[in-house]
């Protein structure tokens, strides 16, 4: 038989504060009652919950507010990640992964969780890509990644150090 209790704050996979919720005896009981997430629900209980409510509404405004401002901050980045490749060829070797763009966010200053981070597979493509990052309920930001080779390295290119016997010249010792 369950029983009615009212939570104090957001539970995930049961409700936020104020929700007056059914649950299990002993999971009131044993769990949220002690834990001070939930006070049985019963009529002094009851008009608390306008309290929790006013103060629930406050919480998600100003929620809503700092996850807006934050998608527009978003939304002006532009990350750009290099992969390697083999020499002349398009195909490159590993992938941007919702992980590597969370730590790019976090040395840019932006502690975001990469489970936030939308990517259904890692890019391995060249280019520029669009990615949504989930911030609240209703609120997604576009952030804007370049994948490119890197650059060419200086004196790769027709300058050699090796001798005609194959080998490096040895330096000298002073």
């Amino acid at each position: 038989m369950p029983v009615e209790v009212i939570l104090k704050t957001k539970i995930e996979g049961l409700g936020s504060e104020a929700d007056i919720v059914s649950v299990k005896p002993g999971y009131a009981r044993n769990f949220l009652i002690p834990k001070d997430f939930a006070a049985p629900a019963t009529l002094a209980t009851k008009r608390q919950v306008e309290e929790l409510k006013r103060k629930r509404a406050e919480r998600e405004a100003r929620e809503l507010n700092e996850a807006q401002e934050f998608s527009g901050k978003l939304g002006k980045l532009k990350l750009v990640f290099i992969l390697e490749s083999g020499e002349g060829q398009e195909k490159s070797f590993g992938a941007v992964t919702n992980q590597d763009i969370a730590n790019k966010l976090k040395e840019a200053g932006y502690d975001i969780d990469r489970k936030k981070i939308d990517l259904p597979k890692p890019i391995k493509e060249l280019g520029e890509h669009e990615v949504t990052v989930k911030l609240a309920a209703e609120i997604q930001a576009t952030l804007h990644i370049t994948v490119n080779h890197p650059a060419p390295k200086e004196g790769a290119e027709g300058e050699s150090t090796e001798t005609k016997g194959g080998k490096k010249p040895k330096a000298k010792k002073a």
